[in-house]
């Protein structure tokens, strides 16, 4: 009797494996990610990774709403068209998957997240990327004042030969001119990044 019963539990344990195994990765209504042990239809979620195609008949310019994966910036033309696309789309945290994070604290990080939310709280006006030589003289020029923010590399990195992206947008005083915000550009691991200090 012992034996049959341990048997019996021997094949209910693939079973029970079998059972626990299959975790979906989902995206709620609300945008977050949500892991569940049913389908993603039953918590009112979609799958988060596409379904793989099964078929050759599918489609292949098949539009979706969503947009396309967030990969780095391989030039500053990405980079300025990607920093173009979060002001388009009012994220902040697109803007801020753009950043090279080294080692910022907490509450800098919140900070720089609040500068972009009130950054993309106005009009865009231009995005312009400033080569090497006339950064370099910018940047030692006076005339920056209290609305300009100069956003220079840490010591440690260097700026991708030197290069920078003004970002322009609505003042806060309603008087039409612009407000400029810099980026240092920095190459690091195939990619290129907007910088903070």
């Amino acid at each position: 009797m012992r034996a049959f019963a341990f048997l019996l539990l021997l094949m209910l344990v693939p079973v029970c494996a079998k059972a626990q195994g299959d975790i979906h990765r989902c995206i709620g209504a609300d945008g977050i990610p949500v892991f569940t042990d049913r389908a993603c239809a039953d918590v009112n979620a979609k799958p988060a990774l596409p379904a793989p195609a099964s078929t050759a008949s599918a489609p292949a310019s098949a539009s979706t709403s969503q947009p396309p994966a967030v990969t780095c910036a391989t030039d500053v033309q990405q980079l300025k068209q990607a920093v173009i696309d979060a002001f388009a789309d009012r994220k902040p945290n697109r803007l801020a998957g753009l950043m090279l994070w080294s080692g910022d604290e907490k509450d800098a990080a919140v900070a720089d997240i609040r500068l972009f939310t009130r950054l993309m709280s106005h009009p865009l006006l231009s995005v312009q990327s400033e080569p090497a030589s006339s950064s370099s003289a910018s940047a030692d020029g006076g005339d920056a004042d209290a609305s300009q923010l100069s956003l220079s590399a840490s010591p440690n990195q260097t700026p991708a030969h030197g290069d920078a992206l003004i970002v322009q947008t609505e003042s806060d005083d309603g008087s039409g001119t612009g407000e400029q915000t810099r980026f240092d550009v920095v190459h690091r691991s195939g990619c290129v990044w907007l910088q903070l200090q």
